[in-house]
């Protein structure tokens, strides 16, 4: 795998200015070098400096083999009108990070919008282990050229491995958030007692939340209603808040029973993505667990269907329109482009398939998040769905009444779309049922559908 390189104009440092600590955060990367963001004060310098460090010790951690050694890779930040959030992936790629700071937590002035990573180092997590509530603190995301042109020596150069398994996490995540909707709501008292009693130990196999009057209890047995939890121990980085927790809110899919999945009993659900937003005062941290331990986002496949269904020319159109929003509104692409609805619904959701989107769980909307890379590149990141165009370049899909035949290889298959989930009768569906996201056969019937639609 290629190296990255970050390449700072200093270190990220927490310091003593006039009587405040300020927290400095170093940029690289993104519509400039190392762009500046924000400069100001924050309300809870506790949250904000606890925050930081659950974001960054996420973004070091293997929970799948915690004995591996991991190169830590550097959160990224993005600056939102009026909101500022970090996130991060842990080596593993099986937990994404967010902290997410607004306006009512902030006290300063938003210098311009975009994306780039942040140097969050050694002193400088020290540093933020030691700051205390009640005092004011100042951050600087990015300093002034014009300041920093008077310490080139101090430069700081970091190789990390390059994280195309981010890029395609990023996108994963917002495509599978995006499903989600809100499980349960708990008030500060129940949300600190369930993250003071998550295990320390890695257990096997996927676990269930069950929430009902008495509180929140770990199942293997699941109901319609529980959140599957796999390694209940994977929000542990959130621990260290629990003193600042106002609430707790828990996404997941909706709750719709998949019986037979995959190989399982008929009575069996299959294990899937939660989402954890821990409520702060102006601030929040999201938690988002992949189904099992051993899966990371990258290669779930839930990208495939948004990228296959949105119109490429609608797509660069609907991204000409982002300019750092914190909310981006498929109503307001439609009018931009006088296109309809449905269609800049789906180019907002290819977005998001790309990276070049968020999605925010609280607002139930997409945020701009200025990553330096394109559809095209995070296409060529998806052999299944480079294998889906090969098969329809080849004339390999075929109307079957209300199905589509699509022959590969020595077979031919019989796809069905439409409904909860497309199906397909390969042994690659038999075996994953949508689990994976749709196989190259499916995706070929979507293709030539979407393409005889229009």
């Amino acid at each position: 795998m290629a190296d990255l390189e970050y390449r700072y104009r200093h270190p990220s440092t927490v310091s003593d200015v006039a009587g405040s600590p300020t927290v400095a955060l170093a940029t690289a990367g993104g519509k400039a070098p190392n762009p500046h963001f924000f400069s100001g004060f924050v309300e809870d310098p506790k949250v904000v400096a606890q925050g930081l460090l659950a974001v960054a010790e996420v973004a070091r951690t293997r929970y799948f083999d915690p004995g591996a050694a991991a190169r830590s890779r550097d959160p990224v930040v993005t600056a939102n009108e009026s909101v500022l959030r970090f996130e991060s992936f842990s080596a593993c790629n099986g937990v994404y990070a967010r902290l997410d700071i607004g306006d009512s937590a902030l006290d300063g002035e938003f210098v311009d919008w975009g994306t780039t990573n942040v140097d969050v180092n050694q002193p400088m997590r020290t540093a933020l282990a030691g700051i205390g509530p009640g005092e004011p603190l100042r951050m600087a995301v990015g300093t002034d050229e014009l300041v920093v042109d008077t310490i080139e020596e101090s430069v700081v150069e970091k190789k990390v491995p390059l994280p195309e398994r981010w890029v395609r996490g990023f996108a994963e995540v917002s495509v599978v958030a995006a499903a989600m909707v809100l499980v349960q709501d708990l008030p500060s008292g129940a949300a600190r007692k369930l993250l003071r009693d998550l295990p320390r130990h890695k257990e096997r196999g996927a676990s269930w939340i069950r929430f009902g009057a008495g509180g929140a209890r770990a199942t293997k047995v699941p109901g319609p209603e529980d959140v599957c939890l796999a390694g209940p121990f994977r929000l542990r980085s959130a621990q260290r808040l629990i003193p600042h927790v106002q609430g707790l809110r828990v996404y997941a899919a909706p709750p719709v029973m998949r019986l037979g999945v995959g190989g399982r009993g008929g009575t069996q659900r299959a294990a899937q993505a939660s989402a954890w937003e821990i409520v702060f005062d102006g601030a929040r941290q999201v938690l988002v667990i992949s189904p099992e331990i051993y899966r990371g986002f990258s290669g779930e496949g839930a990208v495939l269907d948004a990228l296959a269904a949105a119109d490429g020319r609608v797509v660069e159109g609907a991204a000409l329109e982002l300019h750092g929003q914190s909310v981006v509104d498929a109503d307001v692409v439609a009018a931009a482009l006088a296109i309809d609805r449905v269609a800049a619904r789906n180019a907002v959701r290819a977005l998001g398939a790309a990276g070049r989107v968020g999605f925010d769980l609280s607002g139930g909307s997409y945020f701009h998040r200025d990553l330096p890379f394109d559809r095209s590149v995070l296409e060529e990141m998806q052999p299944r769905l480079l294998a889906a165009r090969e098969l329809v370049a080849a004339g390999a899909v075929a109307a079957a009444g209300e199905d589509w035949s699509v022959a590969s290889g020595q077979a031919t298959y019989l796809v069905r779309l439409g409904g909860e989930m497309a199906r397909c009768t390969c042994p690659w569906f038999a075996k994953h049922r949508g689990e994976r996201g749709p196989c190259k056969h499916v995706l070929a019937a979507q293709l030539v559908e979407a393409r005889e639609t229009v």
